[in-house]
Formats: C-alpha cells, structure tokens, sequence
C-alpha cells in the first residue's frame, strides 16, 4: 500500500507544524521554510549544471544538506522535543567564511557594482544570492515573532555572500567578462 502524496488538510489554508500545531499556510514559519526549500531547489539546479566542477558542486551538495537542516528546524514548533534536530552551529557559518576567503583571494578587486550574467552558471549564482537574501529576510521576519538560533541567520546572511563570490569565481573560471554597472551611460 503506498501513502497519498495528497492529503487534503491544506485545503482550507492550514498546514501542520511539526510537533502538530496547525498554522496557516500564510504564517511567517511557512514562508521561512519554503523560501529555504525554494532556495535548496536552486542551488540544486546550479549544482547539476554540466559546467560546475565537481569539487565545487560538493559544496554546493553540503549546502543543501544544512539548509535542509534548516528547513527542519523552521519547521518545527516551538518547544517540540519529540526528538533531536539537528543544528547549525559556528562550525558550519565558519566552513561558508572559509569559501568566501579562498574564492574572494583568486578574484581581483571588485572596484564597481557588477550586473548578473555572462554565463548561465554566474547568473544561477545570482540567482541563488537574490532568493538566499530573500530567505534571510523571511527568517529575520519570524525572529522578530519568535526566537530563532542566531547561526542560523547568520549562515544564510553568510551563503547570500557566498554566491556573489561564487558568480564573480565562475565568471573568472569560465573567462567572462564581469559588466560593471553604468549608471546613466548608454
């Protein structure tokens, strides 16, 4: 017997936490986790493009795994000790600063704001930073309502820099011109 994917206690608007607690499905708590889930799905589509190298697609594979992480942790009521979750910790925010270090290292100087593109995968980059600040702001929103664990906030205030460094990186790696932004010129 397998189980239905569809369960029609959303129907109404409201979904379950875990723990139980039923929320609508416009709570800050859902819009948090499903940014992050939306979020993950991008660097998935990023990770599985053909041109990423596969040490740096590991990297991307140990991003999704902790933002999954994430995504369980925000969707868990509060107060639920059913069982352990599992954390972000200062280990994980540091391992992301140890990319941006090395990657920031081999790049010149940024001198000027930069436009998104050049290279599907830069802009995939792009991408993936834009939806990540969109992610921070969501989970900053609820920690205004509720108490969130700060390395989480700062591990995606952490990846959204990442992937700037990582779209100017592959922008390098793949020789593509970086567009300065011109205001004002044609």
């Amino acid at each position: 017997m397998s189980l239905k994917l569809y369960t029609k206690t959303g129907d109404k608007g409201q979904t379950s936490l875990l723990g139980g607690k039923k929320v609508s499905k416009s709570d800050l708590r859902i819009e948090a986790y499903g940014n992050v889930d939306e979020l993950n799905s991008f660097i998935g589509l990023l990770k599985d493009h053909p041109e990423v190298p596969a040490r740096i697609g590991s990297q991307f594979y140990w991003l999704q795994e902790n933002l999954f992480s994430i995504g369980s942790i925000l969707a868990t009521e509060s107060g639920f000790k059913g069982f352990k979750l599992p954390e972000i910790t200062d280990i994980e925010v540091k391992q992301i600063e140890v990319w941006i270090d090395k990657y920031s290292g081999e790049l010149p100087e940024l001198k000027t704001f930069i436009l998104p593109g050049g290279h599907q995968v830069v802009s995939l980059c792009h991408v993936c930073r834009t939806v990540c600040r969109r992610t921070e702001r969501s989970i900053i929103a609820l920690s205004n309502a509720e108490e969130i664990d700060a390395h989480i906030i700062q591990f995606m205030n952490r990846l959204s820099d990442y992937f700037f460094v990582m779209a100017r990186k592959f922008a390098d790696m793949f020789e593509v011109p970086e567009t300065p932004w011109s205001p004002g010129q044609d």
